[in-house]
This record gives structure tokens, sequence and C-alpha cells, in this order.
């Protein structure tokens, strides 16, 4: 789960972190009230979606006056920003996050995540703050430097200290990045997150470090113990699919292609996309089902796959082993029904009581296409879609 930079500064600024002092608005009365609340006399106004690079497409401006903020909320307002990350289509732009201005000195990269090799929480840092760090990655890569933390012990100023010498902080500077990362890593494990992104860190003209932006990204199967970070939730910002799926517990993400997918497994997920794109045609979405799954939520997974429009044929690749293949069947056949379906059904069932599972789909009278592996059940869902045409 996403949240909003202002937000994430909140959560931040409740163990510590020391952050600008800024204001959300959702008008433009709001955004010149935030203003005048704020020191001044430099204000930034911030267009907040969930997407990175909102400064190179005109979401994030600099201003001089409250005349200024007025002129430039309502320029954002209600603006479709399109960024490297929102794709063509772009986000409108529904809130703002007054912010008053910093003196900076130097930008610097930092962030947290948790090291799947290592299963450990690595700090990653950089001198080229301010960019991309995708692009440092690429051209520069010497100039990121990963620091792991030991579970056993967790953070120490040794950390702290090799951190501070990667970023050339030393001196008093070197002894507040400590005390930065300490605080950040204790907010990392609370509140259970799974990205932590600080870009740009700063040194402002009178030495002190703050965290001028903030990305927070969350453990979706961590939510249940924070009640206070589901509130901060915002369904704008999420496809409608991705928010009913929400509600079933699927793993929905929704793509460009025509073939919509139904599989239970993240694994057998990219297979099934993969060997779609190996016979000619391109998958609509992502959507595990997972490997318990009810005949209900079968049904609202089928619902969902029919609503996207691009979506002209369907596949359903199930290897049952909990999830039993009946209780696909029943849900595929219930879902099916009730939709009227008028795109070619293609269904590959393997596992637990699958022979239960083909004959309620063979007695359901709907026209369902049987196929005996994965790569039969691409080939017959591609032949079907593109013989429609």
């Amino acid at each position: 789960m996403n949240i909003h930079e202002y937000q994430a500064k909140e959560v931040l600024r409740g163990f510590g972190v020391p952050v600008p002092v800024g204001k959300p608005a959702f008008t433009v009365e709001e955004a010149v009230e935030a203003a005048k609340s704020l020191p001044g006399p430099v204000w930034v106004v911030k267009a907040q979606i969930h997407a990175g690079g909102r400064g190179k497409g005109g979401g994030v401006k600099v201003v001089k006056s409250i005349e200024d903020v007025k002129k430039e909320a309502e320029r954002m307002l209600g603006m479709t920003l399109v960024t490297h990350q929102t794709g063509p289509a772009g986000r409108v732009v529904k809130r703002l996050y007054i912010e008053d201005g910093s003196a900076i000195d130097r930008e610097l990269y930092l962030s947290a995540l948790v090291d799947r090799a290592t299963s450990r929480i690595a700090f990653i840092v950089s001198t080229e703050g301010g960019m991309d760090i995708e692009e440092v990655a690429h051209k520069t890569p010497g100039k990121i430097h990963t620091f792991q933390i030991e579970p056993a012990v967790g953070y120490s100023p040794y950390i702290g200290g090799e951190i501070a010498g990667a970023l050339g902080l030393k001196g008093p500077q070197a002894k507040q990045i400590g005390q930065v990362v300490r605080k950040l890593y204790e907010a990392f494990l609370a509140k259970d997150m799974s990205l932590l992104e600080i870009n740009p860190l700063v040194v402002t003209k009178d030495g002190n470090i703050i965290c001028l932006d903030a990305k927070l990204n969350f453990d979706d199967n961590a939510l249940f113990r924070h009640k206070d970070i589901v509130e901060l939730r915002d369904l704008d910002e999420e496809d409608p699919m991705e928010v009913e799926a929400s509600k079933y517990e699927l793993s929905y993400i929704k793509l460009d292609g025509e073939i919509g997918c139904m599989v239970n497994g993240a694994g057998l997920a990219m297979a099934t996309m993969d060997i779609i794109k190996l016979y000619g045609s391109e998958p609509a979405n992502f959507l595990d089902v997972g490997g318990g799954a009810s005949r209900e939520k079968v049904t609202a997974a089928f619902k969902i796959i029919v609503s996207d429009p691009n979506v002209k044929g369907i596949l359903v690749n199930i290897f049952g082993g909990i999830m039993k293949c009946d209780i696909i069947a029943e849900g595929i056949v219930a879902a099916a029904k009730d939709l009227s379906l008028n795109v070619p059904l293609v269904v590959r069932l393997e596992g637990t009581n699958v022979e239960l599972g083909k004959e309620i789909l063979a007695k359901s009278g709907l026209a369902i296409t049987s196929a005996d592996n994965l790569a039969d059940a691409a080939q017959k869902v591609v032949k079907a879609v593109k013989g429609s045409k």
C-alpha cells in the first residue's frame, strides 16, 4: 500500500525524523491559507499523486509570494499530471501539499528496503540525490552504497558512521545522519514498511539534515496491525478493479493486453502470461486467486476480469492443491452464467478433484473449451481470440 508524500512525512515526524513544515490542501482557498500559516518567504507547491517524477511533469513549483501560491494551486488542482511512472494517461491531481521552502546546500539519496536475497533490511545511499536513482545506478553505479542491518544486532552507531562516510558527512552532520538513520530504521520496523525512500535527503545551508521528500510503501499482509495507516489509503489513486479485487484479497494488476488470466500462484501467473506472449498475444491482467480461494472468491475474480472492456478471451489456469478443482469449476460456471459471457473461455485444470471439476464444466451447458496442458490452453485461447477478429 502507498500513501501520499505529506502523509509519509507525518508518519516519519511521529518518530522524530526531521521533515519540513507543511500542510495539505484540497482547494485553492486551503492552499492560500496553508501558505499564510507557514513562515515563508519561500513556499513549495507540490501535487500529490502516487507517482515519481512530479517535478519534471510540472507538479512541483517553488514560489516566493502568496499570489504565486494561489496561481500554482489553480493550475495544479484538477490537472492531469503525466510522469514517467504514470504512463501517457497521467493522474488527475486532487490534493496539494504546501510546504515551507528550504535553503538547500547538498542533495543526497537514502532508502531502506528488505533485501530479498538476505531477508535483511538494507539502507541504500548515494551522494547523487534529487535525481532518478535508476539513472545513477545505470551511469555511475559506484556512487551507490548498500548497508545491511544484522537482525540480531539492529541499528548500531557503526552503521551510522559507515553511511555518514559514504555520503561525505563529517562532524556534527555525521552525528545527525546517524540519528536520522536510527529513527528511520525504527519507523521502518514499527510500521511494517516494504520501502522507505528519501529523495532528496538534504543538507541545509545552516548545516541541518532534513528529509525533503518521502515515499513510503507498506506490507499489505501486515496492514491489519496498522489501522492508522489503512485510514490514509487514497482509493482515487488506485485502479477501480484493483480496489475491488482487494475486497476479496485477490492479487490483481491490470495490463494492456487482450487475454484475461486467472491462476492460483504468482509463479504460475508469470508462466501463463509468458506463454500467452509466446503464442502471439498479450495478457490483459495478472490475477492470482491464491491457494485457498472459495467459490465466492473465484466468482468475484471472474467478474473483475470480464469487467475490463479490452478482454477478448479468458484463460483459466489452475493447479489444484489446497484449492480444489471442483470449487474452481463451480465459481467459473456461476460467474459465466451471471455475466452472460460472450468471449472465448479456455480452462486448464489439474490437481485435486480435477475429474470432478472437468465434469462440472462439461455439464454446465456453457461454451467452455478444455485444455490438456498450459501450452494447449494458450494456443487455444490465442487462436479463438485471433479468429474472432
